[in-house]
């Protein structure tokens, strides 16, 4: 029974395309969350100490299958004909504000960075990294930003918490509160 699970594990996070929640994937295979659990564990050590041409990546309490780091390039001559051009330097700052200031508005983006991030946010929605999270409950309504699941992806990182630490007198003075 252990190797049917592992299979149907392995066929729903291949088939999935993206990332299936441990809630998910128990539902999927009709099991308990901390069983479903276990196997996708021992499914991505299996990959990993076979250095199969896939993976299984943590992205906080969910599970994605994807190409190794080394076979990328391959996918991408088959995938995407046409190369992405990377972020710009205003994107990338402004998707660090975002990260490590999350839920954030706009306005708020605007006044850390000190300049309009109107097109960066727009650039970084359309790529996936960011995206909306509702309106903050005050005058105007404005819509509060949040990374993605692409975000940890794109940056290799298994969640927010493993964002590199900042220095926290920086912080204070950009945030006023030294």
């Amino acid at each position: 029974m252990t190797r049917e699970l592992e299979c149907k594990t392995e066929a729903v996070l291949f088939g999935a395309g993206e990332s299936v929640t441990v809630a998910e994937l128990a539902q999927a295979l009709e099991i308990e969350v901390p069983a479903a659990r276990q196997i996708v564990v021992r499914l991505a050590e299996q990959y990993e100490r076979e250095s199969r041409g896939l993976k299984i990546i943590t992205l906080g309490d969910a599970f994605q299958m994807c190409t190794r780091e080394e076979y990328a390039e391959c996918v991408r001559k088959v995938t995407e004909p046409k190369r992405r051009r990377g972020l710009s330097s205003s994107a990338l700052e402004t998707l660090s504000v975002i990260a490590y200031n999350q839920p954030i508005t706009k306005s708020r983006i605007e006044m850390i960075r000190g300049v309009d991030s109107s097109y960066s946010v727009l650039k970084l929605t359309e790529r996936g990294l960011i995206d909306e999270a509702g309106r903050l409950d005050a005058p105007g309504r404005p819509i509060l930003y949040v990374t993605t699941e692409e975000f940890l992806r794109c940056f290799g990182l298994t969640s927010l918490e493993a964002l590199p630490q900042v220095n926290n007198e920086n912080n204070a003075e950009e945030n006023g509160t030294e």
